[in-house]
């Protein structure tokens, strides 16, 4: 058995992006490739965004649950924004893009889920 308290706040940074991203999975053990799970945290000020391009994924199912701030996500069905308190989750080939947008009052915060924890993503282009 295993058990595990995360503090998200005491983990460093975790990749390259200019968001501010702590993978909690990758701090209990979870490697990011074909682990059961992927769980960070992010937050974006405004003008950022969480991933790094506008993309799905194969096999992937991503769900973003809301802290602080709204959250805009860009879908080729149009665009959703998500509210504290609030999920909003991308089925396997769902394009999305997840942002603070320039104009926003504040930063974003939330909690990412990716189930199964895949480097299955790829970049979507919209027509």
């Amino acid at each position: 058995m295993g058990y595990h308290v995360v503090d998200p706040s005491g983990l460093e940074q975790w990749d390259d992006r200019d968001v501010d991203v702590r993978s909690i999975s990758a701090a209990v053990g979870l490697d990011y490739q074909d682990a059961p799970l992927g769980l960070r945290t992010y937050e974006a000020a405004p003008g950022q965004q969480f991933p790094l391009a506008y993309h799905y994924h194969d096999e992937q199912v991503e769900a973003f649950y809301v802290l602080e701030g709204r959250l805009h996500v860009e879908t080729p069905e149009g665009e959703f924004l998500v509210g504290p308190d609030e999920v909003f989750l991308a089925d396997p080939g769902s394009p999305h893009r997840a942002y603070n947008p320039a104009d926003a009052e504040g930063p974003v915060r939330a909690l990412a889920i990716g189930a199964p924890s895949a480097d299955d993503a790829h970049v979507y282009e919209p027509e």
